[in-house]
């Protein structure tokens, strides 16, 4: 796998019909500096707005991957995704003249013959991959869907499909070296459908563009005289349709012999370009399709901005431990004696955070409370997971350490042990709600896995240095 960033070296555009909407629309492929990442722009529309191929701009997922941001929109991107991914391409503008990218044949291979044409331009600054260390697991139980991505120090999918109709039965295919494979082996697989599900994707607005030259049907039921005449006007078809003796409408030849699962193949690598870095891991999927593909790429890209704030804050790793109290120190404003957590063992953005606090007998606090017999005080306590819960905004603002929390509500605190010195309070705070600066969270305090304090808050957000313009 490479280890610089490269975009590409010329400019080169493509005209055709979109699969679903049926619009003529150019797309054109340009050069972009290093960390730009991909972006798609409709030129069409005033202002021209840009839409990055990130995970968080996904609006639907019927049929094919669209991103937007308000108004703007572009449909069916995963298989322009999957060829700049494919062509390990990590900066490129997309200019559109309308919604849809021309489908081509049904295939990445028309977008990967464009740019190769344009050549590639190696760039100074280093691939940024995500490196999965650790398994991250998706099921989705409603459509029998599993994801797993594993640690490896390369980048390799597998991908098994079984629709239960034995019109295309179980396929599965695998991709161990995407340099080699996936121009010859991947680029070339068309998008593929059942004869079943034609007539509902038109009654569904979908498929305007879709003619037998860019998708494989499949036949997967008897059809009665004149039904394929009438799907052919329906659809606006010119050229004859015929059931193939092959299972295949028109009796079109397949590139491979697995086809469809290695178009699905071909999707997932478009989709997972959504994560919005190049990844190192080995990806198991069984019956992916879109909204599988987003939802996984959504979890791993929160896993990779995780451990771009991690890798901020904390520079030297340690077994167990997120955060140490230097990385804390950069992160929250509290000093001694009033810094009440001293390290982060486990960080889910935005969800939850597990911390630790060491209860030494030199606490201040234990001179007055109680002397002889000392007491953490309640607040304190409370104040610990306060300070934990923190940790959780790293995410909402581009720069936390310039934040100040401050507390507005305490609800439901409830002290059920003493905490005395010697004590190690395990600090568990959960996100309840986020709005623009205000946060909800539940926290509860253990030792020694017993619950000793629990308490829900409100806090609100301001500006450290409120004279400070953004």
């Amino acid at each position: 796998m490479l280890e610089l960033q490269r975009t590409i070296k010329n400019e080169v555009a493509i005209t055709g019909i979109g699969l679903h909407t049926g619009t003529t629309c150019t797309m054109t492929f340009k050069p972009a500096p290093e960390n730009y990442g991909i972006r798609f722009v409709r030129t069409d529309l005033g202002g021209k707005p840009e839409i990055p191929a990130l995970a968080d701009y996904v609006v639907d997922v019927s049929r094919g991957t669209t991103l937007g941001i308000g108004e703007a929109k572009v449909f069916t991107v995963e298989h322009v995704l999957a060829s700049v991914v494919g062509l390990q391409i990590d900066n490129i503008i997309i200019e559109l003249d309308g919604i849809e990218p021309p489908i081509g044949d049904g295939s990445a291979m028309p977008y990967v013959t464009k740019l190769l044409e344009a050549e590639f331009v190696q760039q100074e600054a280093p691939k940024d991959y995500l490196i999965i260390d650790e398994t991250v697991t998706f099921h989705d139980e409603e459509r029998q869907v599993d994801i797993v991505a594993l640690p490896l120090d390369s980048y390799r999918l597998t991908v098994m499909v079984d629709y239960q109709n034995p019109a295309l039965g179980s396929q599965h295919t695998g991709m161990f070296d995407l340099e080699k494979e996936f121009i010859t082996e991947f680029a070339p697989a068309r998008t593929f459908c059942f004869l079943s599900e034609v007539e509902q994707l038109s009654d569904n607005g979908l498929i305007k563009g879709g003619d037998i030259d860019n998708a494989v049907v499949i036949v997967d039921k008897t059809v009665v005289e004149g039904e394929l005449d009438q799907l052919r006007t329906k659809l606006g078809i010119e050229n004859e349709v015929t059931i193939g003796e092959n299972g295949i409408l028109n009796n079109k030849i397949l590139h491979f012999k697995n086809e469809p699962v290695r178009h699905k193949l071909l999707d997932m690598i478009g989709d997972l370009a959504l994560i919005g870095v190049p990844i190192k891991a080995q990806i198991l999927a069984a019956r992916p399709g879109h909204k599988a593909n987003v939802e996984f790429a959504k979890m791993i890209r929160k896993l990779y901005q995780q451990k771009k704030l991690v890798r901020k804050f904390q520079h030297v790793k340690k077994e167990g431990v997120v955060f140490d109290s230097n990385a804390i120190m950069k992160i929250l404003p509290h000093r001694y004696p009033f810094l009440l957590v001293d390290k982060i063992t486990k960080l889910d953005l935005d969800k939850k955070v597990i911390g630790e606090k060491c209860v030494s007998g030199n606490e201040p606090f234990f001179q007055g409370h109680f002397p002889g017999q000392p007491i953490m005080p309640g607040v304190m306590i409370i104040e610990s997971m306060a300070q934990t819960g923190g940790i959780l905004l790293l995410n909402a603002f581009p720069n936390p350490e310039e934040k100040l929390v401050y507390f507005m509500q305490i609800n439901n605190a409830k002290f059920r042990k003493p905490v005395v010195p010697g004590d190690i309070l395990t600090l568990e705070v959960e996100m309840v709600n986020k709005k623009s600066k205000v946060v909800t969270m539940s926290g509860k305090a253990y030792v020694n896995d017993l619950l000793v304090a629990e308490a829900d808050f409100m806090a609100a957000i301001v500006d450290r240095n409120p004279n400070k313009k953004n």
